[in-house]
């Protein structure tokens, strides 16, 4: 063979390599005009600290050395319902809570949890009921069709507040669905109930829906969360650190001043909140707690949810902490872990 053939041969071996890397990155020399890692991360709407991040820029700006930026991905509400886009590599990065979580490991979706905020806004999801349904309190579910996302924190609400008030779980008829679809149910009267958590919640209370539990009175664990895709932490940890960096301080602020983060992109509008909601959220956010790295205490607030899914036969088999918390602290170096460290 010719030397020049063996050449070719060399470079068209190596080319799928060198478009891998050039597509995903390392991070490594990436940095400058045109970042080499893409982190593909829930868009989120028009509040919050990730909304005010996604306006300024501020995740970006703190990226860009490392070689990545971020991609806004257009979701369905509730972690559950992307839990497609994870597997095909469409979505990086989601808040949850323990719940979804759980239940994404239980269908062996790999994803790992690697910050946990500590309780606040626990008025802020629970059960609803339809006005003419009858229903004033969870006694009053028995018999009834209750609206819950499965696997998630709807059937965990509502699994934990029969549970709470001796009811067999068996004596309530759950029903599967995501949260825009349980919406449009529960709006034409196909079910009597709705365990639902955050806006629409919030937007079915405001509606007239009845409430007759929240997450604050049943004793919820199930505490909100920071979600990657296992993959990227794998490869990019310190891009993880810094995008949780990030949010540590952009939660703070927002805690600070809590009205800035509300209608960041749009003052009025279907989007935007007015009034009584807007006073509401403006309340929440300035309880909103920073995200920290997980601690032996959030372990056992994840086994009260993995239990009582276990318990009721949500899914087949336990999930521990070592399943589902990310040791991202062994992979980063002291400088890294000091700046993420905060609240740990």
């Amino acid at each position: 063979m010719s030397r020049r053939r063996a050449l070719m041969r060399i470079a068209f071996a190596i080319a799928p390599v060198v478009a891998l890397v050039a597509g995903c990155g390392s991070g490594a020399d990436g940095g400058g005009d045109n970042p080499s890692i893409v982190l593909k991360v829930v868009d989120p709407g028009n509040s919050g600290p990730i909304a005010v991040g996604k306006r300024d820029g501020t995740f970006d700006a703190a990226l860009a050395p490392l070689g990545a930026k971020i991609e806004w991905v257009n979701t369905t509400p509730g972690f559950s319902s992307m839990l497609k886009l994870f597997n095909t590599k469409e979505l990086d990065v989601s808040g949850a809570a323990f719940s979804p979580v759980v239940g994404a490991l239980s269908k062996d979706v790999g994803v790992r949890i690697v910050a946990v905020q500590d309780p606040a806004g626990k008025d802020q999801s629970g059960i609803i009921a339809a006005p003419g349904s009858g229903i004033r309190s969870v006694t009053d579910l028995v018999g009834k069709r209750v609206a819950v996302n499965p696997a998630a924190k709807g059937e965990y609400i509502l699994l934990k507040a029969l549970a709470q008030a001796g009811i067999p779980a068996d004596k309530v008829t759950r029903v599967p669905l995501q949260q825009k679809d349980a919406a449009s149910a529960f709006a034409t009267g196909k079910v009597d109930a709705w365990a639902s958590f955050l806006i629409p919640y919030q937007e079915a209370k405001a509606n007239g829906g009845i409430e007759i539990a929240t997450e604050q009175s049943i004793g919820s664990k199930d505490n909100s969360v920071v979600v990657f895709r296992t993959e990227v932490l794998d490869r990019y940890p310190a891009v993880a650190a810094k995008y949780l960096e990030v949010l540590q301080g952009l939660t703070a602020k927002q805690r600070a001043n809590p009205a800035e983060f509300e209608n960041v992109f749009e003052k009025s509008g279907p989007r935007a909140l007015s009034g009584a909601r807007l006073a509401d959220a403006v309340r929440v956010d300035g309880e909103a707690t920073v995200p920290r790295l997980p601690s032996p205490t959030d372990a056992t607030d994840l086994n009260d949810v993995v239990n009582l899914f276990v318990d009721n036969g949500v899914i087949s088999r336990k999930i521990t902490a070592d399943d589902i918390f990310y040791d991202l602290r062994s992979k980063l170096t002291p400088e890294q872990l000091a700046a993420v460290k905060v609240g740990s």
